[in-house]
């Protein structure tokens, strides 16, 4: 049994990427680990995925690029406001406007960078550079 499934979806990305492999197996599948994949396609830090449906929560069969040089989970789960934003990419990014912290709002799942255009605070997921 998982106990965060996104934390080690994140650690499987990251420990395939650092050995050189070209593709990954995650498991189990769920929305916001789809969704997550999906923000990190758009961005080049994976290549593209798909869902394999096998009767026991699915898995996601993600293609690797090479492009992730760290990623992992906010833990805990910080609430943040839209003029807070700058404060988290000092601690989770190693410099301004490189890689993306993924948050949590009521508009959905978006990275640092939509939320602070559409002025909008939430909880911190995920980063990625």
């Amino acid at each position: 049994m998982l106990n965060d499934p996104l934390a080690a979806a994140l650690t499987k990305i990251l420990n395939a990427e650092k050995v050189g492999k070209r593709d990954v197996v995650i498991r189990p599948a769920s929305r916001m680990i789809t969704k997550i994949l999906t923000l990190m396609n758009e961005h080049n830090f994976i290549g593209s995925f798909e869902k394999v449906e096998n009767g026991k929560g699915g898995e996601l069969h993600v293609n690797l690029l090479g492009n992730v040089n760290k990623c992992g989970v906010v833990k805990p789960r910080f609430s943040t406001k839209q003029n807070e934003f700058e404060k988290w990419e000092k601690r989770y990014l190693p410099a301004k406007d490189f890689g993306i912290i993924l948050v949590s709002t009521p508009l959905g799942i978006v990275t640092h960078t939509n939320a602070k255009e559409k002025h909008t605070g939430g909880k911190l997921l995920a980063y990625c550079y």
